[in-house]
């Protein structure tokens, strides 16, 4: 076992980049609402390190308005190719907006155009009312870079907790749950 969770992480994440045919950066994020009522949805990670796990998306979606009111998440990942899933647990905060700037700087202008153009989880009568709002932010930004809107930007994940599993036969997979005490990270195997 890694006295780390994160260098683990970096290991297992290496092997799915290698291994994983289809989007091994693709995490389920669950965050709650004031109330405690839960909800889930696929997200991209960005990057991580030991600052944390970091993801982009609109602020004024469901997630960007959950995170707002509880600042808390779990991701998950799975990565069936190997038998292997993780589960990071933690406070949220938003990262910079100089972080948001320069990751939104590399994105491809039609997503940067997106960015403006939808309304995330909003209704809308039409994937033409979509395309005109595309068209028209494209009009918008004519010859010149598109800016960044002020409700995009990117959330970290600081973890406090992991859960390593491995599938096993038999189902006697390996489990190690990493959790942090404050000064160091305490580190249990788990029963399957």
């Amino acid at each position: 076992m890694e006295p780390n969770p994160l260098e683990l992480f970096g290991q297992w994440y290496a092997k799915a980049e290698q291994e994983v045919k289809n989007m091994p950066e693709a995490v389920c994020l669950a965050t709650a609402s004031k109330s405690g009522r839960p909800s889930a949805r696929m997200v991209l990670l960005k990057s991580f390190d030991e600052k944390g796990f970091v993801f982009f998306t609109n602020y004024e979606s469901r997630k960007g308005h959950e995170l707002e009111e509880n600042p808390q998440a779990f991701l998950l990942f799975y990565w069936k190719e190997l038998g292997r899933q993780v589960r990071v647990e933690g406070q949220v905060e938003k990262v910079s907006a100089e972080e948001s700037d320069a990751y939104f700087a590399t994105r491809p202008r039609q997503s940067q155009l997106g960015a403006w153009a939808s309304k995330q989880s909003r209704p809308i009568s039409s994937r033409i009312q979509l395309l005109r709002s595309v068209a028209k932010s494209a009009a918008q930004f004519l010859n010149k870079p598109v800016e960044r809107p002020d409700y995009w930007g990117g959330f970290r994940i600081i973890p406090d907790r992991y859960e390593f599993w491995e599938d096993q036969q038999f189902r006697l997979h390996n489990r190690f749950d990493y959790q942090w005490k404050g000064d160091a990270w305490e580190i249990k195997r788990l029963s399957p």
